[in-house]
């Protein structure tokens, strides 16, 4: 906390600043709009990358004739600058050429050209995009994702039934529930019930030899689940079988039965039948998990635990088996259903994952174009005549103007301009709608802990449904939101050079249980050295703090004890205190300082930049605080600026992240200022930072 007082020198205000602070500040406050410009510096350099060689090769429809693949690309420097895209209402964009090589399988000729694929709007420094001159940001989207998921419905009988869903990045969800009577059903996209008996016998003998599922008769079904399928009162596979027609009884009897009710009306045939089944779930192109998916389900159905190591993205046999396990496992009470709600189970869709996206409808409308035209084409094909780049500009286009994620940027103040930036919308394309969504996925969660701010969020229909990201949070490679903590060490290894500096909690004692070092020594360099020449062994110290940050995922710290930030420590950062406040698995407990695992960073890494700035936060009413962190964003920047007499220490961050104050990149010396530029020179190098002042915002 800073306290302000004017002094008048010379005519110039002096602001002068007292720290009141009680807690150091162990971790900087991060870049704020980090999380943007690295979701598009990833769009940039690997997610294009990796979509085109998803798409490569593109073949025409007979597969004899042309292949066209994509070799590379490069995105051209932007023709305008930002200032110029703002003056003259134009988009901040940048040309995208590929590398496009087209083979003639009749002549084996290969024909190379770069062609030119679509604009696509780049992002500012300041994390937003410059559309037809004016400043939109695109929201991060936190959705649900992809993998296996295991709930209890609330049930009419009173009987605790699973119902579970795989959901895949792309491809058909697969539904399974269980009835009263014991019998376990499969939905393929929300269609018509099929016994997962049923399900399994159509994909037996599929995938690789070596798990691949061999289902020749009844008993071998019941013997595939019977470790778990144990209960003599409800035995599910035998219901299920029980259930299924007597006419239902081979592999292609199966295939057949899925394929009338997924294709009603059409004649069925054992073949198309199987590559029906085959392409849905088993093709790469049509179903793909992920690499999320892949991660989430692996976890859930602990391949890992058990030696396994899946990494194809599309469904294996041995999945749905592992899932309908799952399923009657938690039907006879031996686990436990999931926490749908838990924010291990719901991923940030980042603005790079964004608009991959959209590009991934415009190339996949684009693979249509050039198949279409490969079969027209008859003289001399090359490259360029096969791509039409309109569906790209198309769709690249309706993100950017009409997406309910693409947004203009809130200019009322610098404040809202930042929140702006770090805000997540459950809400969108794919996400939830305001009139279904309930309560629960509404409300706090103990997940949201350092990641997203108990505190700011809309009041009315959107409550809940738009929050905003906790102060230290970022999001990992796989769009997880972590927080850090501090690492609490209660024993090192006699040789570790932290030993120095620690205060022994137990007596060091030889083979002859002689006292080398008595309990409550001061460790300096000799007492180590004394310490180090005993066998290796583990040394109990006084609990303490290190400085080591570790970041972790909501699901990483369940089951870790995590130390407020504001547990009294001393000098050396050792615990004070016999009995600590911290949080496990979701819990507030009081635990001794041993049993502390991490401690957190600062008192602040609950909440969001918004809520920080609100002084004496501890002692408002949470509701006013929610009105005050959404309040703030509407205050209209002052004609003559005054330095308030509170502060909280972050309002210094707030404007070096909004974007609204020059920052200059390195130290120099202060050459030349005038009311449009300012000179620094740095190293011999002069750099210029231009004042921008008198540009229209979209509030104006």
């Amino acid at each position: 906390m800073s306290v302000s007082t004017n002094m008048e020198s010379k005519n110039l205000p002096v602001v002068k600043s007292k720290n009141y602070a009680r807690l150091p500040q162990v971790l900087e406050i991060p870049n704020l709009i980090q999380v943007q410009l690295d979701s598009f510096k990833w769009f940039m350099e690997e997610g294009i990358k990796e979509l085109l060689q998803e798409v490569s090769p593109i073949k025409d429809f007979t597969g004899g004739k042309m292949e066209l693949s994509f070799t590379g690309y490069e995105f051209r420097a932007p023709s305008h600058d930002v200032a110029e895209c703002r003056q003259r209402d134009m988009t901040y964009q940048s040309n995208l050429y590929v590398r496009a090589s087209l083979l003639i399988k009749e002549t084996g000729e290969i024909k190379e050209q770069e062609v030119f694929l679509g604009e696509i709007p780049l992002m500012t420094g300041n994390g937003t995009f410059i559309i037809s001159g004016a400043e939109r940001v695109v929201v991060n989207q936190l959705i649900r994702s992809p993998g296996a998921y295991f709930t209890i419905p609330p049930e009419e009988s009173g009987r605790r039934l699973c119902y579970a869903k795989l959901i895949p990045e792309h491809g058909a969800w697969l539904e399974f529930e269980t009835s009263n009577k014991d019998v376990i059903w499969a939905k393929i996209d929300g269609r018509r019930k099929i016994a997962v008996t049923t399900l399994l016998r159509a994909i037996s003998a599929e995938g690789d030899p070596e798990d691949a599922l061999t289902i020749n008769s009844d008993q071998d079904l019941i013997d595939l689940f019977k470790e778990d399928d144990d209960n003599p009162e409800h035995q599910y596979i035998s219901s299920t079988i029980d259930k299924e027609p007597d006419s239902i009884r081979t592999k292609k009897e199966s295939l057949i039965d899925i394929y009338k009710k997924l294709r009603p009306g059409e004649p069925p045939d054992g073949e198309s039948a199987k590559s029906l089944i085959i392409n849905m779930f088993f093709h790469p192109r049509r179903y793909d998990l992920g690499r999320i998916g892949r991660f989430k389900l692996n976890k859930r159905l602990e391949y890992e635990e058990r030696g396994l190591h899946v990494t194809s993205r599309a469904l294996k046999p041995k999945d749905l088996v592992e899932i309908i396990r799952k399923i009657i496992q938690i039907n006879n009470e031996k686990i436990t259903p999931d926490d749908i709600d838990h924010l291990g189970n719901r991923r940030v869709r980042t603005t790079g994952h964004l608009i991959l996206n959209q590009f991934r409808v415009g190339l996949i409308r684009l693979e249509r174009t050039i198949k279409e035209r490969m079969s027209l084409q008859s003289d001399d094909p090359a490259p360029a005549n096969l791509i039409n780049n309109r569906p790209i500009i198309a769709s690249m286009r309706e993100f950017f103007g009409g997406s309910q994620l693409s947004q203009f940027m809130d200019q009322t103040n610098p404040l809202a301009e930042l929140t702006h930036k770090r805000r997540l919308s459950a809400m969108g394309p794919g996400g939830l709608s305001r009139e279904r969504a309930g309560f629960d996925v509404r409300d706090v969660h103990h997940s949201h802990y350092g990641k997203i701010c108990p505190i700011e969020t809309p009041e009315g229909p959107n409550i809940g449904l738009i929050g905003s990201l906790a102060t230290y949070a970022r999001i990992d490679s796989l769009g997880f939101i972590e927080t850090p903590y501090r690492k609490v060490y209660h024993e090192l290894e006699n040789t570790s050079p932290k030993l120095i500096g620690r205060t022994l909690r137990q007596d060091i004692t030889d083979s002859k249980k002689k006292v080398l070092v008595a309990e409550g020594t001061f460790i300096d360099e000799t007492v180590a050295k004394k310490i180090a020449a005993l066998s290796k062994t583990k040394v109990r110290i006084i609990p303490y703090a290190s400085d080591e940050i570790e970041y972790f995922t909501a699901d990483r710290e369940m089951n870790k004890c995590i130390a407020q930030a504001n547990a009294p420590l001393n000098i050396r950062d050792e615990f004070q205190e016999d009995r600590v406040g911290a949080i496990r698995s979701g819990k507030y407990v009081t635990e001794p300082p041993d049993r502390m695992d991490y401690m957190d960073v600062s008192p602040k890494q609950v909440f969001s930049v918004t809520t920080a700035l609100i002084p004496f936060l501890e002692h408002d009413d949470a509701n006013r605080a929610l009105m005050g962190s959404n309040m703030q964003r509407q205050g209209v920047p002052l004609v003559k600026p005054e330095a308030p007499l509170i502060g909280t220490g972050m309002e210094k961050e707030v404007a070096k992240y909004s974007g609204q104050v020059i920052y200059a990149a390195e130290k120099g010396e202060v050459t030349s200022v005038d009311s449009k530029k300012i000179v620094i020179k740095s190293d011999g190098r002069k750099n210029e930072y231009n004042m921008t002042k008198f540009y229209r915002t979209n509030q104006g």
